[in-house]
């Protein structure tokens, strides 16, 4: 499989369900606004959600894929089975335990993540209703994540990446058909992460079957390759919780601010998703199991080569969107907040954010592509250490912004340790040999910056003035910006084609 159209199949999958989420969010509001059952279902829905980041998508992942790959290829077919089987069966009991336990303690899991509901009878009783319905999830989804983790090491990238688009169809067909014919209307919407997650996991079996790789329920604990990847999940969970951690304490500064900061770190935050997720994401989770099975085949220059594909890929892509997010920070948030209550104050208190949160996007997307050298080579250990030290660097640069730049500063730290981390992990995968730079990164980066230079100054003078973007129909906005988008795309690849970068370039066939 070509991994440059692996890539692109991914992100268009990834922009789908980006797409399909600020769809569903407009939906949410328009009919179930904002009020005790909203409240009730966003603290309910959160609790699996968290777990869903923590354990299904961030350390299974990064301790499941390296040690398949690495049986798929020493082992062959049927000791891949094997494993596949044992892990299956070990997750979906402790799931299944997790799951009810969860249900049943449902009343103190509310009461210890939202003590506030405690003092509302009927907001804590509906909150431990949605919570019952919704705790599933967490079975249903960490299934979805051994299944994509299966696929992707198999070159199937585009089924796992179109996946969590169901859930928002799941979302966006309950809360318009199912919500007016049940009491509260708001139990829609659990019932809607119930039935998503039931559909994610649903969809995938058809492929899994046709790899032959549908788990079967065949429990053995001696196992040592369960235990391996449990021991990677271990460590793996401890680095995801520092990510958590880290934008807790960055909630926490923001609550001490004027009231919107929160509101305007999100948004712009939001913004932020489109190009982690559309590339950082994406490349991340086609990277990892060809870079397993290079490691385990012991080709350290495919390693390497493959390592340097994924960089330039990064640069390339992120630069630009660094560029456009910076210059049009004005357009992208008008078009997309500025109606209802969003005033003019909070489309440029979000645009600094948003200025902010640019300066790292790289460092943000780098972290995604470069984390994956070490899980593949089972090393969990270096990255989380790492994120220990980007944690308290973040921390000091917030103490040290937050008072002269108020939340912009938050989003600016989180930017700036997104870099630091980056780099650590460069500086580690080369210093120890692991990544040798290939020929030809001046010229490369010569290119870039002369596109970077011509489509900043073109965007920049075709987008007028910050105030032109305050009036006018919110139809009438978004079609100057598409020409804007358009505008800076042709330009910034037809610099890069006139000056000799083609896309037979970055051509690279999965291991």
């Amino acid at each position: 499989m070509n991994l440059l159209k692996a890539l692109a199949a991914t992100s268009s999958m990834t922009l789908l369900s980006r797409i399909m989420g600020f769809v569903r969010e407009m939906i949410f509001a328009g009919v179930f606004g904002a009020g005790l059952y909203t409240d009730a279902f966003f603290v309910a829905f959160k609790i699996p959600n968290m777990l869903r980041r923590l354990f299904a998508e961030g350390a299974f992942s990064q301790g499941f894929v390296p040690v398949l790959a690495e049986y798929r290829t020493r082992l062959g077919h049927e000791e891949t089975r094997k494993l596949v089987d044992h892990v299956s069966a070990l997750l979906a009991l402790v799931l299944f335990v997790v799951t009810l336990i969860g249900i049943l303690a449902a009343p103190i899991i509310i009461y210890v993540s939202a003590p506030g509901f405690a003092k509302d009878a009927d907001k804590f009783a509906i909150s431990v209703t949605l919570l019952r319905i919704t705790f599933p999830y967490i079975f249903f989804i960490s299934l979805v994540s051994l299944a994509g983790g299966i696929l992707n090491t198999h070159s199937r990238f585009t089924v796992p990446a179109f996946t969590p688009v169901l859930l928002n169809v799941s979302f966006i067909s309950c809360a318009l058909l199912l919500a007016p014919h049940v009491h509260p209307p708001v139990l829609a919407l659990a019932w809607a992460v119930f039935f998503g997650g039931l559909l994610q996991l649903f969809f995938q079996v058809p492929f899994l079957l046709k790899i032959d790789m549908l788990p079967r329920f065949r429990l053995d604990l001696k196992d040592p390759g369960v235990w391996r990847i449990l021991k990677l999940m271990g460590a793996a969970v401890f680095g995801v919780s520092i990510s958590q951690v880290s934008l807790l304490i960055n909630t926490i500064f923001a609550s001490l601010l004027v009231t919107g900061s929160v509101s305007w770190l999100y948004y712009a935050d939001r913004l932020m998703e489109f190009p982690a997720g559309m590339l950082g994401v994406a490349l991340g989770s086609i990277l990892l199991p060809s870079l397993a099975k290079h490691h385990a085949e012991k080709s350290h220059e495919e390693y390497s080569k493959l390592l340097d594909w994924g960089l330039r890929l990064t640069f390339m892509l992120t630069l630009p969107a660094m560029v456009a997010f910076a210059v049009l920070a004005v357009p992208l948030v008008s078009t997309l907040f500025l109606h209802g209550k969003f005033s003019v104050h909070d489309l440029f208190m979000t645009r600094n954010a948003v200025l902010s949160y640019s300066v790292g996007l790289i460092g943000l997307i780098l972290v995604k592509v470069l984390a994956p050298g070490f899980y593949a080579r089972q090393d969990i250990r270096t990255p989380v250490r790492i994120a220990i030290v980007t944690l308290v660097l973040t921390q000091l640069m917030n103490l040290a912004f937050i008072l002269p730049l108020k939340h912009a500063g938050l989003a600016l730290a989180i930017s700036l340790g997104s870099c630091c981390n980056a780099a650590m992990l460069f500086r580690k995968l080369k210093g120890n040999g692991i990544y040798d730079p290939q020929p030809g990164w001046a010229v490369f980066f010569a290119r870039i910056c002369i596109a970077l230079l011509v489509m900043g100054l073109l965007i920049f003078w075709a987008s007028g003035s910050e105030q032109s973007w305050l009036s006018g129909s919110a139809l009438h906005r978004a079609a100057r910006l598409l020409m804007l988008v358009i505008l800076g795309v042709v330009s910034y690849f037809g610099v890069l084609a006139a000056t000799g970068m083609r896309i037979r370039d970055f051509m690279k066939r999965a291991a």
